[in-house]
């Protein structure tokens, strides 16, 4: 299990809230969230409710200021990672719905241009375990979290960003 702990103002000041697993809008317990300490596990933060806008992924430590971190002056929602222990493995497609080429995946890829001659990556299929997708090679820039099962389109996600990375999240949170 994870614990994150939300602030309503940076240095873990003014009101908080403690949550346990997906919350889709803090609204009703916080006014506005700036700072946060993950307890315990992975969660994904998310700037706006219902799990989208800019995304971040959070493992155990002390997150004081999201402005510092370029997540903007709030969060409004998290996603508690599920430990995963075991393989990996994903498709991804390089067009959404699951066509154009498609390429299997079971570990990290720092770039899917130079591995795998993919120009882009915009719909996937996530078998096992729980993946990190970053708008640049070598795991930089934006990210987009993804879960077991079926994602037919980044752009119905809210997610305009392209794909250039991906890596795996590992059960050490």
């Amino acid at each position: 299990m994870g614990k994150i702990t939300l602030y309503e103002e940076r240095n873990f000041q003014g009101r908080s809230y403690e949550c346990m697993s997906d919350c889709s809008d803090f609204s009703s317990y916080l006014s506005r969230c700036q700072s946060c300490r993950v307890e315990s596990g992975c969660f994904m933060v998310y700037e706006r409710s219902s799990y989208t806008g800019n995304q971040f992924f959070m493992r155990r430590g002390e997150y004081s200021d999201f402005m510092r971190m370029g997540l903007g002056d709030s969060i409004r929602s998290c996603r508690m990672i599920p430990m995963h222990r075991g393989t990996f493995r994903m498709r991804i497609y390089e067009r959404e719905n699951f066509s154009g080429q498609m390429m299997e995946l079971m570990d990290d890829c720092e770039s899917i241009q130079e591995r795998f001659r993919m120009s882009d990556c915009q719909s996937c299929n996530v078998m096992e375990g729980h993946w990190l997708m970053y708008e640049q090679p070598h795991f930089r820039g934006r990210m987009m979290y993804v879960m077991p099962g079926d994602h037919r389109s980044f752009r119905d996600m809210g997610m305009t960003m392209r794909i250039s990375s991906m890596r795996r999240i590992m059960d050490s949170c």
